[in-house]
This record gives C-alpha cells, sequence and structure tokens, in this order.
C-alpha cells in the first residue's frame, strides 16, 4: 500500500536521523500534521530498536482506537496485528503487535509492573500539551528509568500546540517543528442575543454557518448533557441534507466510528463534540468551527476533599486549536461564541496543579519514590493530603510505605477510593460492586425530576431495571438509555477484571450500597443530627445538609458519595444510608471515647464530658467532674476568644499596662517588657497561667490576682524606670498631683485648670526629656480652652486674648497681665482681693 503523503512526511528523516543518535525528543506539529499515525510507522524499523516494540501514549480512548485503526490499514492489515491498542477493559494486540497504543492508565501499568520496560524500545507521548496527570506521571516515570535502567529508551514527546522550548530544556533533548498544512481560517465572533443560552446561541449560528459556508461543521460544547440538549434543537434548522452527530467519550464504539466516519453524499454534517475532537481525531469535510469556548475539567476542592468537573473557558491555545481544525481541506470559518474583547489564558494548567492526587501517591509509593525528574512537580499540600487519606484506606502504612492492600488497589485500576470499597467487599457482593465502580465513574443516568434525587441508590435501581430488560421509563425511572447501556458496558468490564460470570439485578437491600461505599469513604460518613433532622455531622468534622425535597430524609447514617462545597453546611448532591454496625465491625480503631473540656459561654465556666466518638461525630456525651489540670488551657482559650478587656483589670493595673507600653515605645533601650494585647495573649500560659490554678470560672480572677500577675512581668529597677520616665502623675506649680493620661503612639495629656500653670516657662516633658506632654488647658469650670505642646508660646500669644475672653465670665479667678511671674494656684481669688 502506498503510504500518503502528510505535512510531517518531509521530517520523518530528520526524525529518524536524530534518534539514532539521542534518546530524546521533541516534535512540535500542529493538528492534520499526520505525526500521531505517520511517526510510530517511520521508526516502527529503526535499527536502534532491534525487533522492540513502540508504545504511544494517548490521552483518549477514541483517539487510540482511531490512531490504531489508522496505521493498520496503512500496513494493509487487521488491527492487532503489527499495530494494536489497549484500554480500560478492550485490547487488540497479539504476539506480533510492534506498535501499540495505549491510553494513560495501561502506560502507568507497564511501567509499574515491569520498571525495565523488557521488549520496549520507545514511548512516544502524543498530544503533551493537554498534561493530563498520567501522563506528566508516564513523562517522568520513562525518564527516570532511562537514566536509571535502560538509557537505550527513546522517548519522544510530541504536541501540536506545546511550549517547545521549555519542554526541550526538561528533557535536554532537540526539538524539531512541523509547520502542517493549513489553510485560512475565518475568525467571527457573532454576539449572543439577550436572555440566549449558549446552546440557543450555538443553533443560531450553525443556521448562519450552514448559509454561509460550504462543507460540515465541527461544533464545540463543553460536554454530553449540552450535546444531547443541542441535538434535540437542530430539528428547527428544518433541512433534509443534515445528519447530526454526536463525539465524546462516553459513547460506544460503534457510535465513534460513526462520528469519525465522512457524511455519505449529498449530506452535509454537523459534528457537536466535546474537546476531544480538539486534535487527537481526524474528522473529514470539516470546514466551519463553531466554538462555545468551554471545556468541563476535573478541580480539586480541598475544603470538601471532593474533586468534580467544572466548566471552564479554554486557553488560547486550545482555542487556536480548535479553529484550526476549519483549515485542514480548504479555506474555513470559524465561529467563536465569545466576545472579541475576552482575554483567555494563553494555556491550559497541567492537572497535576489542579486535581486531587491520591492515585499519583500511591503510584509513587509503589513505585519507592516521588523524587522523580518532573516537569512541574505535584504541590506538596494536595500531596500530603493525598497520603492522609491513603493511610486511612489502609493502602499506606503510617510511614508512608505501600501495603499489600495498596498494591492490589493499584492491580485493579480503580481510583484508591473505589479500589479499597470493591476490595473489602464480601464475594456475594462483587457483582454490585462492578455496578457501583461503573456508576460512580459515569454522569447520573437520571433524567427530568428523578436526576435531582440525592438517594445514591436510585441510579443503582434504575441501572438493574434497564438490565433486567425493562425499558427505562417502564421502570419507574427516568433514566437515559444510552447512558444506562454505557455504563453497563463499564460494568461488565468490571465484572471481567473480578472474575464474575453474572450481574446483579433487582434492587439490593436498603443499606447494600451504603456498606460497600463506607470503605471508599470512611471520611464522609454522616450521622444525623439530633435537633435537626436535615442536617447531619461528618466523621471529617464538617457539617453537611440535605435539600428540603431529598429523598433520604430520616436516614440516621449516610456516606456523603458528592456534595457541593458551601461556606456554613455543604450541600449534600449524593448519598446512601449504611448500617453503622458495619462501621463497628470494619473500623473499630475510629471509634473512641474522649475526654473534652471546653468553656461553655452560656455558663462562663469550664466543663467537662466523655465522649464516644466515631471520627468526629460524636455518638454519646455524659459530663464529667473538671480536673483541676484540665481547667486551665479552657480558660485560657476562653481569654483569647474574648479578648483581655474580658478581664477583672483595675484602674491602677489597666493604667500601668499603657505607661509601660508608651516607655516601651519611647525608649526601647531600657527593654522594657511587652505588655500589648497580641503579646499577652500569645503569652497568656507563663504570665496568667499560675494564677489560674483551681479555677473553673474567669469571674474566679480577682483584680488584686490580675494586678499581680501583670506585676511579675518586670522588676523592681525597671518599676523604677517607669516611675522615673513615665510617672504616673505630675507635680504642676500649684502643687497639686494631676494624672498623666497615657495611650501607645501617642504623648501623654495633661489635663489641668490654666490657673496651676502660672510661672511654668515650658511644656513639661517626660522619656527623659523626649517626649513632650500634651498641655489641656482648662477654665476655671474645667473646660477646655486649649490643647498645646507649646506652653511658652500659649503664654506669649494666645494668653492675652484668653484672659479678654474670660476675665468677665470667671471674675473670682485671677487673670494676672505677666503669667510668668503670676501665683499658681487651683483656688479661686480670697474675698476682698
Amino acid at each position: 500500500m502506498i503510504a500518503p503523503m502528510f505535512p510531517i512526511t518531509p521530517l520523518l528523516p530528520e526524525l529518524q536521523t536524530v534518534l539514532a543518535s539521542k534518546s530524546r525528543l521533541v516534535l512540535e506539529a500542529p493538528p492534520g500534521a499526520g505525526k500521531t499515525t505517520q511517526v510510530p510507522l517511520a521508526l516502527r524499523d529503526a535499527p536502534w530498536l532491534d525487533g522492540k516494540k513502540i508504545v504511544m501514549l494517548e490521552p483518549r480512548r477514541i483517539a487510540a482506537r482511531a490512531a490504531a485503526q489508522f496505521m493498520a490499514q496503512q500496513l494493509g492489515e487487521p488491527i492487532g496485528q503489527t499495530v494494536g491498542y489497549r484500554i480500560r477493559f478492550e485490547s487488540k494486540v497479539g504476539a506480533a503487535t510492534r506498535i501499540e497504543v495505549v491510553t494513560e492508565g495501561i502506560l502507568t501499568r507497564l511501567i509499574q509492573a515491569d520498571p525495565e520496560l523488557t521488549g520496549i524500545g520507545a514511548i512516544l507521548f502524543d498530544e503533551f500539551h493537554e498534561r493530563h496527570l498520567a501522563g506528566d506521571l508516564g513523562a517522568a516515570l520513562a525518564l527516570d528509568i532511562q537514566h536509571t535502567l535502560r538509557p537505550d529508551l527513546r522517548i519522544v514527546v510530541m504536541s501540536a500546540t506545546l511550549d517547545g522550548e521549555r519542554i526541550a530544556q526538561w528533557l535536554d533533548a532537540p526539538r524539531i517543528s512541523s509547520p502542517g498544512r493549513s489553510f485560512p481560517v475565518r475568525i467571527e465572533y457573532p454576539p449572543a442575543r439577550t436572555q440566549e443560552s449558549t446552546e440557543q446561541h450555538l443553533v443560531r449560528v450553525t443556521r448562519q454557518a450552514l448559509e454561509e459556508n460550504e462543507g460540515d461543521i465541527l461544533a464545540f460544547l463543553p460536554g454530553r448533557r449540552e450535546i444531547a440538549r443541542v441535538q434535540g434543537m437542530m430539528h428547527a434548522l428544518q433541512r433534509d441534507d443534515l445528519e447530526v452527530v454526536a463525539l465524546h467519550g462516553e459513547l460506544s464504539l460503534a457510535e465513534q466510528q460513526l462520528a469519525l466516519a465522512a457524511a455519505e453524499g449529498g449530506m452535509r454534517r454537523i459534528v457537536l463534540a466535546t474537546n476531544v475532537a480538539e486534535s487527537s481525531v481526524t474528522l473529514p469535510g470539516i470546514r466551519v468551527v463553531i466554538d462555545a469556548g468551554l471545556a468541563r475539567e476535573p478541580r480539586f476542592d480541598p475544603n470538601s476533599g471532593f474533586t468534580r468537573l467544572e466548566t471552564l473557558s479554554i486557553s488560547q491555545a486550545s482555542a487556536d486549536q480548535r479553529a484550526g481544525r476549519a483549515g485542514r481541506v480548504a479555506e474555513g470559518a470559524a465561529y467563536r461564541l465569545w466576545p472579541q474583547s475576552r482575554r483567555l489564558d494563553a494555556s491550559r494548567t497541567a492537572e497535576i496543579m489542579q486535581v486531587e492526587l491520591s492515585g499519583l501517591a500511591l503510584e509513587l509509593a509503589a513505585w519507592g519514590s516521588a523524587e522523580l525528574p518532573w516537569l512541574d512537580p505535584p504541590p506538596a499540600g494536595a500531596l500530603a493530603q493525598a497520603r492522609e487519606l491513603l493511610i486511612r484506606l489502609g493502602a499506606l502504612d503510617a510511614q508512608q510505605r505501600i501495603t499489600a492492600l495498596g498494591r492490589r488497589m493499584l492491580e485493579l485500576g480503580a481510583t484508591p477510593r473505589l479500589a479499597a470499597a470493591a476490595l473489602r467487599a464480601p464475594e456475594a457482593l462483587h457483582a454490585l460492586v462492578a455496578d457501583l465502580l461503573a456508576l460512580m465513574d459515569a454522569r447520573s443516568p437520571l433524567r427530568g425530576e428523578q436526576a435531582r434525587s440525592d438517594d445514591f441508590r436510585t441510579r443503582v435501581s434504575a441501572l438493574h431495571a434497564w438490565r433486567d430488560r425493562r425499558s427505562a421509563t417502564g421502570s419507574g425511572h427516568a433514566a437515559d438509555a444510552g447512558a444506562l447501556a454505557a455504563i453497563e458496558q463499564a460494568s461488565k468490564g468490571w465484572r471481567q477484571r473480578l472474575n464474575l460470570r453474572s450481574a446483579a439485578s433487582g434492587m439490593p437491600h436498603s443499606h447494600a450500597v451504603g456498606d460497600l461505599l463506607l470503605h471508599a469513604f470512611p471520611d464522609r460518613i454522616a450521622r444525623q443530627d439530633e435537633g435537626n433532622p436535615l442536617r447531619y455531622t461528618l466523621a471529617n468534622g464538617r457539617g453537611a445538609r440535605l435539600h428540603e425535597q431529598t429523598a433520604l430524609l430520616g436516614e440516621p447514617w449516610l456516606v456523603v458519595l458528592d456534595l457541593r462545597h458551601e461556606a456554613r453546611d455543604s450541600l449534600v448532591l449524593s448519598a446512601a444510608p449504611l448500617d453503622p454496625r458495619v462501621l463497628e465491625q470494619d473500623y473499630p480503631e475510629q471509634f473512641r471515647r474522649v475526654r473534652n473540656v471546653r468553656w461553655s459561654e452560656g455558663r462562663a465556666a469550664v466543663e467537662a464530658f466523655e465522649e464516644h466518638r466515631f471520627g468526629a461525630i460524636v455518638l454519646e456525651r455524659r459530663s464529667v467532674p473538671v480536673q483541676a489540670e484540665d481547667a486551665v488551657p479552657a480558660l485560657l482559650a476562653a481569654i483569647r476568644q474574648r479578648g483581655l478587656d474580658g478581664l477583672p483589670w483595675s484602674e491602677a493595673a489597666r493604667r500601668l499596662r499603657l505607661r509601660m507600653q508608651s516607655l516601651r515605645e519611647w525608649m526601647p533601650e531600657l527593654g522594657l517588657p511587652d505588655v500589648s494585647e497580641a503579646h499577652l495573649l500569645a503569652t497568656l500560659e507563663d504570665w496568667l497561667g499560675p494564677y489560674l490554678q483551681n479555677k473553673r470560672k474567669l469571674d474566679a480572677l480577682s483584680e488584686d490576682e490580675l494586678s499581680q500577675a501583670l506585676a511579675a512581668l518586670f522588676d523592681y529597677e525597671q518599676r523604677k524606670q517607669l516611675d522615673a520616665q513615665a510617672p504616673d502623675s505630675l507635680t504642676v506649680p500649684s502643687g497639686q498631683a494631676r494624672r498623666l493620661e497615657y495611650s501607645p503612639g501617642e504623648p501623654p495629656v495633661l489635663a489641668v485648670k490654666l490657673q496651676e500653670l502660672f510661672g511654668l516657662a515650658d511644656t513639661p516633658r517626660v522619656a527623659g526629656g523626649r517626649v513632650p506632654v500634651t498641655l489641656h488647658l482648662l477654665s476655671p469650670a474645667g473646660r477646655p480652652i486649649q490643647v498645646t505642646q507649646d506652653l511658652h508660646g500659649f503664654w506669649e500669644r494666645t494668653y492675652p486674648e484668653v484672659k479678654k475672653e474670660l476675665k468677665g465670665r470667671y471674675p473670682k479667678h485671677p487673670w494676672p497681665e505677666d503669667p510668668w511671674t503670676a501665683t499658681p494656684t487651683h483656688r479661686a481669688k480670697p474675698r476682698g482681693t
């Protein structure tokens, strides 16, 4: 068979030459260049392979099948001979297979099972720009093997949109770029109308695109639900020459092949696709792209501990790649359903930075090291959280070493949570386990009102009713038959892996589902609160609530499978009831009797309880006497919560603190103790703890004891310095002692009647003369006349005016012409003067 020409074809000799002498290579080639199918074929007879196999990692199952099928056709062979593929639950390989296309989980299993990669000469990482977690792990493991065990192993990283320079530096590898083959693509941004949904906008633009362009249309939507809605709306186009097909990862093999085939003569095709169609598969005849600009990607929420798919705006790299689909065979057009002014992120974020990492942590534990040559290392916090979960599941021991259960979990190939549940299940329930593995890995098949059900058992019931050959609607369930068929196919694969001959049927007993899944989510066991039937406490200490129309009302125990994180109590989206006796049987170590001492704000006292707990769930509580050693920490915690103002400060102690704080600021060389609120709260145990011994209430602490605790913070010499440099009061010329008011960060304030300062020329100072006192000069009636730190200037400039104004108002008080030499007094003039 004559090989067709692709844009990548002229570069293949250079690629072969480089790999003859180099063990790593970065290949950049845009969609349609042919890299996925032509590079493996060009390398299969390379001398350095020495008859070994080429393994190519393809991120998506659709693309893996399609690539292998196309290469086999080029060789004129059936799939499974020279070219084969392996994906989850499906394998088409044979003894003669030289090129094997695998998906991400398969590659990791190959490496873990045989770190020397016996019989494998090269690993190709296709579509690496998608930065899937398993792809990053596979590349890091392959590099580790190459550095330590297999220097002859070839590693090729291929991508359509890639930061080639950064990747080449990471790999220390040469870089080859293909210009690809592309025709001009016209970019348009048709605006949405008011109140128009994304689906309505897309259908309207599709009508416009059909009138303005030739050829088939590829429309990008975020997920299967949106695709189904648009399919239902396409009848509004009222055209007989249209064929509308879906393309997403949940389709059967036959449905996927239909979507990838060319349209029949005289028909125009509209392919409604998720981001699986960005670059990994070839779609013939596409001349128009309509892009909603959205994708559904996993995001881990550390607050709730859940990973969920979120609908997000795509990156600029993805937008360019999608638009390029319209220019593969001729000039095309791309209609973008977002404002042209919107700025997109340059590229997508690596999955390793934003997903739950328990699967990765288990793989690293099996490998024996996390010190791998990462392009982007996993975040330390997320990795630590994942290891804590694995310890709870029994996959790691306390020293974070993989256990026998952990190795069996890896072999099963499910997520760590679900693998733990499957392997702990009694053999009689393995058929139900297979169904749960399939259902947990898929979107809910329920539709209509039942789609809002928070009882996970409804999904199990729908699957079993469908399997028992009753229609999805006739069985009493409003369910999507296509979704149930896909779930059944996955369940069949799990049954094969679990060596089961028959499937489950009928409805299992009320607790069976929860009793199995609690082993996947031991941290999400929830118990109903006594006072509120809609509220639950989770074993991890968080609160959760059921919605008003819940199907789970009255269930005392639940295992929560999905929830939406909210500020106070998260909303339960999916859960199943369980039998608490299973917890007692399987998790006896998590049932504990603990003594809990706390401060009761209502009683204003320390109280103690003995509690029987499962995790953070309190099963039973009884009051017990407070022991002396328990009370002090609770009292200190209460003080920290209330603040220092809640303590019984005497006026003298309060003023002492203010003086000390002020002088510490003005004269740091004295080394005075820090008596700020922040420091005193931080050191309560040291200075106040001894005075709280044998107390159960805060009001048992007296003013004298608190004053003694404060005074004990400084010694005699420091007290002398305080009295000298920041005195509590000043003796004014009238002979009276007048109090100074201190406030940290401000000069002290002296409030004094004007007549008491006659004869005083300058403003008093404290802190060794560094800080002038702020004088609040008062009238004979004690009302403010002037605020000043310049007494000399007041006598010279302001006093004559003050005297003129107040002499008539206060004739019984002295108002001398010369305040410098006048006798100070705190009294009125003697009678007769």
